[in-house]
């Protein structure tokens, strides 16, 4: 199912520690995602964000070197962008404007993130 749900979708990864991105992307990709680019700095996500001519989704790590992506999540939500979150917080440490927003808790089931992402750009 996920297949068919990703396929040719873009999708920008957004995490900080290497090697759970370079499983992020690979996995994404296997599931027919095209990703957009895999960031570790919420400054280059929102230059990513503002440079692309199309995005699906994100993959956003709420925490990047001690930086919140929240400002990353926000211009997403303004451009009606699709995203969810992963992180090692609970999900009283999100601001409420992101209750609706799927989290996924570290440590990682990068088939929990495929399949997050995939219904969060269908909806």
């Amino acid at each position: 199912m996920t297949q068919t749900t990703l396929q040719d979708r873009r999708i920008l990864v957004v995490e900080d520690e290497y090697m759970i991105a370079d499983e992020f992307c690979l996995e994404l990709e296997e599931a027919g995602a095209v990703v957009v680019a895999p960031v570790a700095t919420v400054e280059d996500a929102l230059c990513t964000i503002a440079s692309v001519q199309r995005l699906d989704g994100a993959v956003l790590d709420v925490n990047l070197g001690g930086k919140q992506s929240f400002e990353a999540a926000d211009r997403l939500m303004q451009s009606g962008g699709a995203f969810i979150f992963t992180t090692g917080c609970d999900a009283s440490s999100l601001p409420t404007r992101f209750d609706r927003t799927a989290r996924c808790e570290k440590p990682i089931s990068v088939n929990k993130v495929v399949r997050a992402i995939g219904q969060a750009v269908h909806h």
